[in-house]
């Protein structure tokens, strides 16, 4: 009896996860995350052998480009404005993409269109984690990872489908709308004032956020990189991003003498091991902390990576894919939730900024790299040291948990 009282009563006081307004956000983030992936394969493969990489290229370039002004965007001109912007630029441009005379043009619009999808990612990730209550926001961001993940596995490989079997347009027509048609749920999530946010029974009134507080201010992009409990689980979090752009960019050229299917096997099991740890990850470190976690999910990264060296082996592979997607998931959840849990929430956007930033760095700097270590060693020997690399962050992770940072504006 005393231990069901005991639950019952901590479970009186966690506060609801799945707020009206939390649900409201999912809105924009799954039609950005339609949009941005929709033509994320389908531009470069209508664009040809000459234009593909310049599309491309030019996307995470000007994306890269936004996460570094976002920061600046958002304190300047709040959540909301910068968000709205960010889905207009992802959408609208996508309608003149069929009309766009060779690479110059489609260039152009995959610039404006890197642009709007980094405003959504900083602005959005923002005001996502200030609907977030801090007693769960580790369950919380799993739950945000998977909703604004599972459109991206199914629109990315859609996308290049549709444009073969129904058009180029149609796909461009889709993407476009699936921006634009997010837009109006945004005024909704209206900033709401301290006396609001206090509101009876855990919930903000009309779906709103905290107002900043008057005190703290806002962390900018030099400021964050200069703090340690900010710049090492960034660092750790890149060292496996590395990895993950090294799988999925070179495992299905790897594996494809092993055996058939044997790669695509292995991203799925990836990506699913990777949802699953992201979950289980939250819920652990709501309750015991999330610094608790960032070494551990390294750790099983390389893991997983070392055993992708044994590219003979179908078994390993799938294994090593397990193993890794565990680990990634891990600290892709504990260093987000441990970033966040160390600043006021004017700098959220700059935190969004920084960790967006090592993901997209980390995955192309990974990819670019491997492929020359490769050229020189060969597959496995390139995954094993690659695997002995990433654990140089874990000097930063070990460091970083001694310490024990609690707070850093």
């Amino acid at each position: 009896m005393t231990n069901s009282l005991s639950q019952a009563a901590a479970s009186a006081v966690r506060p609801p996860l799945l707020t009206r307004a939390l649900l409201l956000r999912f809105v924009s983030m799954v039609g950005s995350s339609v949009s941005f992936f929709l033509l994320l394969s389908a531009v470069p493969a209508h664009a040809g052998r000459g234009g593909a990489g310049l599309a491309t290229g030019a996307l995470m370039l000007s994306t890269v480009l936004g996460e570094l002004a976002g920061p600046w965007i958002v304190a300047r001109y709040g959540n909301r404005g910068p968000l709205m912007a960010g889905l207009f630029l992802l959408g609208a441009p996508a309608f003149a993409l069929p009309a766009a005379d060779g690479p110059a043009g489609t260039v152009t619009v995959c610039l404006v269109r890197g642009l709007g999808f980094a405003l959504t990612l900083v602005a959005g990730g923002a005001l996502t984690a200030a609907l977030i209550p801090a007693e769960r926001r580790g369950e919380g961001l799993a739950l945000v990872g998977l909703v604004g993940g599972v459109p991206s596995l199914v629109a990315l490989p859609l996308g290049v489908w549709l444009a073969g079997n129904v058009g180029y347009g149609p796909v461009t027509v889709a993407a476009g709308v699936a921006a634009l048609a997010t837009v109006p749920s945004v005024p909704a999530l209206r900033e709401a004032t301290p006396e609001e946010r206090e509101a009876p029974g855990g919930e903000t009134r009309a779906g709103a956020t905290r107002t900043p507080d008057a005190g703290p201010k806002a962390l900018g992009m030099v400021g964050v990189v200069r703090l340690a409990g900010l710049r090492r689980p960034a660092v750790v979090f890149a060292a496996t991003a590395l990895a993950a752009g090294i799988l999925v960019t070179f495992l299905p050229l790897a594996a494809s003498r092993a055996s058939a299917g044997v790669a695509t096997a292995a991203l799925l099991v990836q990506s699913a091991a990777s949802t699953a740890a992201r979950w289980a990850a939250g819920r652990y470190g709501d309750r015991h902390g999330p610094g608790q976690l960032v070494a551990p999910g390294l750790l099983l990264s390389a893991a997983g990576m070392s055993a992708m060296a044994a590219l003979s082996s179908p078994v390993a592979v799938l294994v090593g894919a397990a193993v890794f997607g565990t680990g990634f998931g891990v600290a892709q959840n504990a260093t987000l939730a441990l970033m966040y849990s160390r600043v006021s929430r004017p700098s959220y956007g700059t935190v969004c900024a920084l960790w967006n930033l090592a993901y997209d760095g980390g995955m192309g700097a990974g990819a670019a790299a491997f492929g020359l270590l490769a050229g020189h060693t060969g597959y496995p020997w390139a995954f094993a040291l690659t695997a002995v690399l990433m654990l140089g962050a874990l000097a930063p992770a070990v460091r970083d948990r001694r310490e024990g940072h609690t707070a850093t504006n």
